[in-house]
């Protein structure tokens, strides 16, 4: 198989499945969170250099990381954004109180906003936590008071601006 970047090497195939329903099948070893970890820093690594870095073949490594996508553990393989470089200046995460049981409609319709990041339900004092990065705060209004609480079964948000924030990766071995 030529050494071609993550990217390539998927290429032709439908984007990862939806994660499944249960727990996976099939055990995580060694080998195949250290495939994760490296992937998770570096989504565009090589077959090859996946396959150095964890000690198997490079047809070992290709099979390892088909069969993480087919389970659902690999969901798909993006960039990390600096938010504010790319003219998203204000960001928050804004909690939710909604009305019980409309949690998959409420999903669908965040889903939908223009900047909407992160889709969590929770537990606690709030429903829903959701991050969302906009150009500036004046958008960022416009956001929570005409869209996110114009939806009916959204009860209350608190919103929480992001003063700095930082992606953590994956621990080094």
């Amino acid at each position: 198989m030529p050494d071609e970047q993550m990217a390539h090497t998927t290429s032709g195939r439908p984007s990862a499945p939806p994660a499944p329903t249960s727990p996976a099948v099939r055990p995580l070893d060694t080998i195949d969170r250290s495939i994760l970890r490296m992937l998770q820093t570096d989504g565009r690594a090589s077959i090859r250099s996946v396959a150095e870095r964890v000690h198997v073949s490079r047809a070992n490594a290709y099979a390892r990381i088909n069969r993480l996508i087919d389970d659902g553990v690999i969901r798909g393989f993006s960039a990390l954004v600096d938010q504010e470089r790319a003219g998203q200046g204000a960001s928050a995460y804004i909690t939710l109180k909604i009305v019980q049981n409309s949690w998959r409609t409420v999903r669908k319709q965040l889903t939908a906003l223009p900047g909407a990041t992160h889709i969590a339900l929770v537990s606690g004092d709030f429903d829903v936590l959701l991050l969302v990065h906009t150009k500036d705060n004046r958008e960022l209004r416009e956001l929570v008071l005409t869209r996110i609480q114009s939806i009916p079964e959204v009860l209350s948000t608190r919103t929480l601006l992001v003063f700095e924030e930082t992606d953590l990766g994956p621990e080094e071995e």
